[in-house]
């Protein structure tokens, strides 16, 4: 991969250590996928965050001096930072990652903790920038709905392309790479959930191969490409989609000679993805709640008239929550915990419940996987609100 002279300063560590190896990092990524040079990147947001996920590996960080070339930020910990008392954390654990959060922010990086950062006033990204994104769903956001451009970083990665400013040109910064390899059409109307159960089964389907999904009735809001987003880069293995008549590249005309496959999604398929569990408890919020959401369950828990009768989160960003705290604080008078910087899947606080009712087919997914094999049963927002007064 060629490198520029400034470029080959900083791998000779004529800048220090930490640049050093984060340009060693940078540049193996390029060779092992044949980049020919190094592109700036607007932004970098960095996953491996969370104590529960990281270990003690984050002492590598603590060993790292220098600061970020370019705005950063971070995914979910471990805890709410003004609530892991209430949450149940330990002062062990929570030492621990508040020694980690704290070896990030030396570095100059964000301390956001969330997996939205598209949402964050001055994060979201412009159209056709290039980026070093870690974290699926933001990820698969950045590329379908936005028109950024990111591969699927990993947690180093990301840090290094933070600290040099650049990442190696291949993958998803190509116009090439970008071309649907499957076709979705879906025959029926869709809303709300039914978002991540239709990601749920495309990630499934396209594995790596891009899709692009024809869609039946009205189109997607925001929200809905947000979780259909998560459910995708939760099943497969692939970090954009494309969505005829919504989603940027589409909009502008796609190349469909490179699809190898056709594919059509029922209702009788969607539901399928619906099973059914006795859930122990309710939560809302992966990706991380947006402000539209957060005034959506309010209504809905207005409309319940009472306090809820099981255990309910909602996850969301720091400054979105601090932009609603009259509607967060509306949300708790109904018994419903508003929880920041952490996430269901990442934090131990929730690894006691066995059976979970969510909107998010990404907690579908993981919460088996990571939370100790837990149940999940995926409904509509209303009905996760419905269901916490029974």
């Amino acid at each position: 991969m060629y490198l520029t002279r400034d470029e080959e300063r900083i791998y000779e560590g004529e800048l220090g250590w930490a640049k050093k190896k984060a340009m060693e990092i940078l540049v193996a990524i390029g060779d092992l996928n044949d980049a020919a040079r190094l592109i700036p990147v607007k932004s970098a947001h960095i996953s491996g965050v969370s104590y529960r996920t990281i270990g003690d590996a984050f002492v590598f960080i603590q060993d790292l001096d220098g600061s970020v070339a370019v705005d950063a930020t971070l995914n979910p910990m471990g805890m709410d930072r003004a609530l892991w008392r209430a949450m149940g954390i330990t002062e062990e654990f929570a030492e621990r990652q508040s020694r980690v959060l704290a070896a990030y922010s030396r570095l100059g990086i964000s301390p956001e903790c969330t997996c939205v950062p598209y949402l964050l006033a001055g994060v979201r990204p412009d159209t056709g920038s290039h980026l070093a994104w870690a974290e699926s769903s933001a990820v698969l956001y950045a590329n379908s709905v936005i028109g950024a451009r990111t591969n699927m970083e990993g947690a180093p990665s990301a840090l290094a392309a933070a600290l040099i400013g650049k990442t190696p040109l291949y993958g998803l910064h190509m116009d090439d790479n970008r071309l649907p390899g499957l076709k979705v059409k879906v025959d029926c109307a869709l809303t709300d959930a039914d978002y991540s159960a239709l990601g749920y089964l495309i990630g499934d389907l396209a594995e790596d191969r891009i899709p692009l999904i024809e869609l039946s009735g009205s189109l997607p809001d925001r929200d809905e490409l947000k979780h259909l987003s998560a459910a995708i880069g939760a099943t497969g293995a692939v970090g954009m989609y494309h969505v005829k008549g919504v989603t940027p590249e589409a909009i502008r005309g796609i190349d469909e000679s490179y699809i190898e496959e056709e594919v059509e999604i029922e209702r009788r398929d969607l539901d399928d993805v619906y099973e059914y569990c006795d859930p122990e408890v309710i939560a809302i919020g992966c990706p991380h709640c947006s402000h539209t959401e957060l005034r959506q369950i309010c209504r809905y828990l207005k409309s319940g008239g009472k306090k809820v009768r099981r255990d309910v989160f909602v996850f969301t960003a720091r400054r979105i929550r601090d932009q609603l705290l009259d509607v967060v604080y509306e949300i708790e008078r109904y018994g419903v915990r508003v929880i920041c910087d952490t996430c269901y899947v990442v934090s131990p606080a929730f690894e006691h419940y066995r059976s979970l009712l969510t909107n998010s087919g990404k907690m579908k997914r993981y919460v088996p996987l990571i939370c100790g094999g837990a149940s999940v049963q995926l409904c509509s927002t209303e009905e996760c609100i419905r269901a916490a007064f029974g």
